[in-house]
Order: C-alpha cells, then structure tokens, then sequence
C-alpha cells in the first residue's frame, strides 16, 4: 500500500507542479510595455510552502515506517539460519536439536572448516552445514537470515521472495520472511563480488513440513565433519597385512591404446 500512497502524493505534486509552470509561461508571457516585477522575499509564500512540503514528506514517511518497524522486528518464532557468501558459492548453517547456532568467527575459516564455526561453543556441535548451495525450508515458519561474507561484498537476493540484503565482511546482517508455497526459487549474488560473479547461483526449495524433516535428516552436522577421519581398514588385506597361509591372487587390466 505504501507504493499506491507514494504514487498519488507524488502525481498530484506533479500534476500542480506542471499546470503551474503551464500558468506562468502563458500568463506572464512577454508583452509590449510590460516589466517585470522584482520581489526579493514573500514570507508567506515561504511559510506555505514549508507546511505544504512538510505534510508531503510525513505522509510519504510515516507509512513507510511501520513498513520498515514490521521488516526489521523479527517474529520469536524464526528459524535463525545462516548464509555465508564466499567467491563464488553459498553455504548455509542451520541449528540442530537445540535449536540455537553455535557461534562463528571469520578467524576460523579453514578447509576443514568452511564456516568458521567456533568448536569450543557446544551449541554448534549439532549444527547442520549445507555446502552446497541448496537450501531447503519450510514452508508457512517465519524464518530470519543471518548473511556474513568472508571475502568480499556480496548480496543474497531470492527475486520471487522480493528480499535481499548486503553481505559485509566482518558483520552480519538479516532480514527475515515467511515462504507461504513450496516451490523452488533462485537465488543470485546482487553485488558484483568478482570474476565468477554470474555464477554465484543457489537455490532455496520450500518443501512441506515431512519433506523438509527428511531432508534435514539427510544432511551432516558440524560434529560429524570435523570428526577426524579413519585412515585404517578392518580388513587385513586392505591394510596391507596378511594372516598367516592366506593366498595372494592378482589381477592385471590392461587398457588398449587408443
């Protein structure tokens, strides 16, 4: 609504604008004998241009406000999720059973941990990391982004959702929105961040509550990843040990030239 409101008060500011340009080019056109004449200050004129100019912007802003007041106070029921923006790929970060994100510091981003979430913080051990740039939501739960880049400006813009909203490095910003239908919806990088800007592609899939359950199942927590990894075998023979009388047998492929 606040789009309808600006486009009246601004057409009919133009509108009297434009006829009264219109006025004076006709009535005060040049004439024989005619001077014009000089006046160097009009205090009421001034005075009714002020109250009119002052009523024009509050009625632009004042509905712009509650706009803004229902924009940036999120519901207490949002999903806080995060969104890392890095050359050139989304990641994103969900809270686990708890139900809170661990913390994160950019200091910490290393190959074995792309978020740079803060392992000694227990409220991120059950943390799901999505890397890949597939991100999947339920539908009709009011949900608040929390955007951090940690290389360059970048902006996440889901243009069906018509939200975006900058990627600083070293803050974090948000904005929040409810998906009201399934479906699936891109998302793009609204700040040039680079050479591989034009492929810095995601998307968000709103699924039904049981869809969105299994999905998240699916996916790996923060515990999990930076488990270290198992480098033996159970198995002897891939170990590279053999029991005692066991038989050897090889195989040899050959690959003809072509």
């Amino acid at each position: 609504h606040t789009i309808i409101i600006t486009f009246w008060i601004t057409g009919v500011v133009f509108a009297a604008v434009v006829l009264f340009m219109a006025y004076c080019v006709f009535r005060f056109r040049h004439r024989e004998g005619n001077r014009a004449a000089y006046e160097p200050e009009n205090k009421r004129l001034e005075s009714w241009l002020t109250i009119v100019t002052a009523v024009g912007v509050t009625a632009l802003l004042v509905p712009g406000l509650f706009v803004w007041s229902r924009f940036v106070n999120v519901p207490s029921d949002a999903t806080e999720v995060e969104v890392v923006g890095q050359q050139w790929q989304w990641s994103f970060r969900l809270p686990g059973k708890d139900g809170k994100l661990g913390t994160s510091d950019t200091s910490n981003v290393s190959a074995e941990n792309p978020l740079g979430v803060i392992a000694a913080d227990p409220n991120g051990q059950d943390d799901v990391v999505v890397e890949a740039a597939d991100l999947h939501l339920p539908v009709g739960k009011p949900v608040k982004m929390l955007l951090r880049s940690i290389d360059v400006l970048h902006d996440f813009y889901v243009p069906e959702f018509r939200a975006k909203m900058d990627m600083i490095p070293g803050s974090v910003t948000y904005f929040w929105f409810t998906p009201t239908r399934t479906g699936t919806f891109q998302v793009l990088c609204a700040e040039l961040c680079g050479q591989g800007h034009p492929l810095m592609n995601g998307v968000v899939m709103v699924d039904t509550q049981e869809d969105y359950v299994a999905w998240l199942g699916e996916q790996q927590t923060f515990a999990q990843l930076s488990a270290p990894q198992q480098t033996g075998s159970a198995d002897p023979a891939a170990a590279g040990t053999l029991a005692p009388g066991s038989k050897i047998s090889a195989k040899l492929e050959t690959v003809e030239a072509r």
